[in-house]
């Protein structure tokens, strides 16, 4: 790694009722930061207030885990950016590959997400990734540059500034298969050259990469020791305090 600020993110998904989520980030508040990295947690919408309390006045920062494109509107069951923050968000998850394939989110309608965070002043944690059938065939980063060129597009690299990029391999997800950490490097590697491509080096060499993708608390001291893997999108592993605890105390 290098002097990028490691993150250490968990995606709660459609887990823990409040009682539990108040349990899990009363518990993560006293895990220590021996890494000094930037900690997040993404609970479900409905304990998101909860946890944005419990969570002040600790390192840990609290993420919406997607947000509608629209402010406010007859959209039944979304959460717009301004509720998000509302309830405490200061960053959300757009384009986790759950909400690509199971509810169908296009590039477009990720674009316009990207847009109404940004415009709200959340940050965003990015998210691209092949399935298993697009490794197979030698397309990750023909499906990867896809996704990040059409999800990106008409942003300038100021507006960007700050985005962080999450790689997750689809086929490795809740899986428990999870990509060597020489495959998420190459990965990684191959975005930040992207990133170079499309704006600059030093917007490339500033932004964060995640890797998410079955991290367990037995192999994110593998996968952190890759010089392009800048933190970890936990998912299982996130939901059980004194793994997600190993896994912020990296070594």
């Amino acid at each position: 790694m290098t002097n990028r600020t490691p993150i250490i993110a968990g995606n709660w998904k459609m887990h823990n009722t409040l009682a539990e989520s108040a349990a899990l980030i009363t518990a993560l508040t006293k895990a220590g930061n021996k890494n000094k990295a930037e900690i997040i947690v993404a609970p479900s919408y409905t304990s998101l207030a909860e946890v944005a309390k419990l969570a002040r006045g600790s390192e840990i920062q609290v993420a919406s885990q997607d947000v509608h494109w629209e402010d406010k509107g007859a959209f039944t069951s979304a959460v717009s950016p301004v509720q998000a923050k509302d309830a405490g968000a200061t960053i959300t998850l757009i384009g986790h590959s759950e909400r690509r394939s199971v509810f169908g989110d296009s590039d477009e309608i990720l674009n316009k997400k990207v847009a109404a965070a940004l415009r709200h002043g959340l940050k965003v944690i990015f998210c691209v990734g092949e399935t298993l059938q697009e490794r197979e065939e030698n397309k990750t980063m023909q499906v990867i540059e896809s996704q990040l060129k059409n999800g990106l597009a008409n942003f300038t690299q100021e507006q960007l500034k700050g985005i962080v990029i999450a790689y997750e391999p689809v086929w490795a997800i809740g899986t428990g298969k999870t990509a060597t950490p020489e495959q998420a490097q190459e990965v990684h590697a191959a975005i930040r050259a992207y990133l170079t491509g499309a704006y600059s080096e030093d917007f490339a060499q500033a932004t964060r990469i995640l890797y998410g993708g079955s991290v367990k608390d037995s192999n994110v001291d593998e996968i952190m020791a890759q010089p392009d893997v800048d933190g970890a999108l936990v998912g299982g592993q996130s939901l059980i305090a004194e793994k997600f605890a190993r896994i912020i105390n990296f070594n």
